[in-house]
């Protein structure tokens, strides 16, 4: 601006070369726009802390463990061992779920069982589930519930807490529970269904439709 107050006072007319710097302004603007917005994205993120680095999270259909948050762009480490690598802007854009901050992991899941289980082995599931997911460490039992009657079978759905949110605790815990529900369907004769269909058709409907 002052360059621009000096030339004037000496008589150079400075139209054409504000109209230039303009221009150029604009042109700058454009080009610089993506870079400026992954700057304020990064800005945003040192500030609210989303994540931070060694957090595990999942973005869409992507997950791993945060490597490095650059000033332009995130670097993602998957599972696989791949390096995933976002722009801040699009990475902020997404729906991020952040499963280093769980304090604790929720668990559901179903067992189905065939219609020819008695209702004295019926109603010892709900109790044998307590039982099972109460004897193992870092859990906290919430319910188990006779939920419906499937097409093929009995449905009930167990849900239970563990307390840390390592997943190779949480693998490790359910298949305990697996095994011990697996032994004691065993030793009290449930038997888990699968799907199945059975078609039963009447002598006398078959008599009359062939006449």
């Amino acid at each position: 601006l002052i360059l621009l107050l000096i030339l004037d006072n000496l008589g150079i007319n400075i139209t054409a070369l504000l109209a230039g710097l303009g221009i150029g302004g604009i042109a700058i603007a454009l080009a610089l726009q993506s870079i400026l917005e992954d700057l304020f994205a990064s800005l945003s993120i040192f500030l609210d802390k989303p994540f931070e680095v060694g957090d595990f999270i999942v973005v869409g259909e992507f997950l791993g463990t945060v490597e490095h948050i650059g000033l332009k762009s995130t670097q993602i480490r998957s599972l696989s061992g791949e390096q995933n690598i976002f722009s801040n802007t699009d990475l902020l854009k997404s729906r991020i779920r952040n499963y280093k901050r769980m304090s604790e992991r929720r668990v559901i899941f179903t067992i189905q069982i065939t219609y020819q289980t008695s209702f004295k082995q019926l109603n010892i599931i709900p109790t044998m589930m307590q039982e099972i997911i109460t004897n193992q460490t870092n859990t906290r039992f919430d319910r188990a519930h006779f939920k419906e009657f499937g097409d093929s079978s009995l449905v009930f759905e167990i849900v239970y807490f563990i307390l840390s949110p390592d997943y190779n605790v949480y693998m490790d815990v359910h298949e305990k529970i697996n095994m011990q529900i697996f032994q004691r369907f065993e030793q009290d004769n449930i038997e888990f269904a699968y799907p199945t269909r059975t078609v039963l058709i009447s002598p006398e409907k078959r008599i009359k439709d062939f006449v």
